[in-house]
């Protein structure tokens, strides 16, 4: 559960937010001063910080600049009012993740918290590489192939420089794997890493998303923006899928490569920004350059260094590795004991094509462990993942005994208090999961399928550390 610290003295703030996040699923916590957040900040370590510039005693500002101090990490949300805007931009540029202004939408806000709390923990997270499938974090790149050792040297040499990089791969390689620890082992580790999906945001937000506007600068803008770039500043910015990038945008991505400056949507003046650019795509940049989709001067910006991450099916070797990390980690997640595979379950994933990669085998482990029996995963239940038919079902048996069976098994070999919320949570998660596959990543439509709101659909990705999958065009 992620904890958030409200700095506020505005008492009915505090339990307006206590109340609203509360139901969200967060642990929050309130502080009516800036020292007394700061103190709650060494003893806590709260997850993400919501400060208002106005305090009594140590302004909003001195408190963020000892939050930088403290935790250079932990994002922080500043709130303003119209007249201490500038203040809060000042705030955003020295390393805030961003700024609301008061009267805030609760929606926006929750979509907003969900952003921060994913940002600041793709940058407290470290991602292991190489590493023992018993003893990864959810957050590893496993494999020790020819290929995959060719990765892990490129990552090494190119995270201490500040060389542009492209990674190119099919989708559900681990790109933002790469991405996130080319950053952590680099030189601005220190420093925000942000990251935008070329994707997910509408070709209409996207460029004011990236650059920010100015006042004024289209219908509703009233008050000045700052875009995720310049919110950047001095740490690496991982533009994904890239090669989905609309056009008109890719000049300004090729002016900010080459001369290191940016304009906001509306601004008459350039503004420095020093930033590294990750961008990831797998897409054939090279056919969208014959076909005038992709600009071939960005195209030889972006690939100064090219990371190539090979597909699972030319890595077949590490498919043992990868299957004993996803069975460890899921069996864990869903309170099971790891009964292993069988030698001829194992030789069905060798055999295997994976057009989705990790991403397909990782959701075959998992949906093949959730109608285990309590045995050895057997070559059945891999084949009936894998086709996504009857999953988990005998002729005579419904759905609802399948159910009923994994929770026998579960009520069997898992002692806890808090077992039921432990299922639900592994039940939410999976529902989620498959609604937002289904939806192609479009979370308006995967709050519609589930029949929640958008807000609270954010927050359970958030809760669960759900990735969010675009579905490839």
């Amino acid at each position: 559960m992620s904890s958030i610290l409200i700095i506020d003295d505005d008492d009915q703030l505090r339990k307006s937010f206590h109340k609203v996040l509360s139901q969200e699923g967060y642990n929050v916590q309130g502080a009516a001063s800036g020292e007394a957040g700061l103190g709650i900040i060494r003893k806590e370590s709260p997850d993400l910080v919501i400060l208002d510039i106005r305090l009594p005693g140590m302004s909003g500002m001195e408190t963020f600049q000892a939050i930088r101090e403290i935790e250079g990490k932990l994002p922080v949300i500043i709130m303003t009012a119209y007249g201490t805007t500038e203040t809060a931009i000042e705030a955003t540029k020295m390393g805030a993740f961003d700024y609301v202004l008061k009267p805030f939408d609760i929606p926006d806000m929750l979509t907003l918290i969900g952003q921060a709390l994913e940002a600041g923990r793709f940058m407290r997270t470290p991602v292991e590489m190489d590493v023992i499938p018993e003893k990864a974090s959810k957050e590893a790149i496993i494999g020790r192939s020819k290929p995959m050792q060719d990765v892990y040297k490129a990552i090494g040499r190119v995270s201490s420089t500040d060389a542009t990089v492209l990674i190119r791969g099919e989708s559900g390689t681990g790109k933002e794997l790469v991405a996130r620890a080319i950053y952590q082992y680099s030189l601005r580790a220190d420093k925000p890493f942000l990251v935008i999906n070329c994707v997910a945001i509408p070709e209409n937000l996207l460029e004011s998303e990236l650059f920010g506007y100015e006042k004024g600068a289209f219908t509703g803008a009233s008050h000045r923006r700052v875009g995720k770039i310049e919110q950047a500043h001095k740490g690496t910015v991982f533009l994904d899928e890239i090669g989905d990038m609309p056009f008109s945008i890719q000049a300004k991505i090729l002016r900010l490569l080459q001369e290191r400056s940016i304009e906001r949507l509306g601004g008459r003046g350039t503004i420095p920004v020093d930033v590294r650019i990750i961008a990831a795509t797998n897409r054939d940049l090279e056919t969208a350059l014959n076909e005038g989709r992709f600009r071939d001067d960005l195209y030889y910006r972006l690939k100064v260094v090219t990371i190539l991450l090979p597909p699972l099916r030319e890595r077949t070797s590490d498919i043992p590795l990868l299957t004993e990390y996803f069975i460890s980690r899921y069996a864990s997640e869903l309170g099971m004991d790891n009964r292993g595979i069988t030698k001829e379950a194992m030789d069905l994933l060798t055999r295997h094509p994976w057009p989705g990669n990790i991403r397909e085998l990782g959701n075959a482990i998992q949906k093949a462990l959730i109608f285990n029996r309590g045995t050895p995963i057997h070559t059945e239940e891999i084949a009936q993942a894998i086709s996504g038919e009857n999953l988990g079902t005998l002729p005579d048996e419904t759905t609802d005994q399948v159910v009923r069976k994994w929770a026998r098994e579960a009520l069997s070999v898992k002692n806890e208090k808090n077992l039921f919320d432990s299922c639900m949570d592994n039940i939410a998660s999976i529902l989620i999961s498959e609604a937002l596959i289904l939806s192609g990543g479009n979370r308006s439509r995967a709050a519609k399928l589930l029949g929640i709101s958008r807000p609270t659909l954010h927050s359970k990705i958030e809760k669960y550390n759900l990735k969010i999958e675009t579905s490839v065009k």
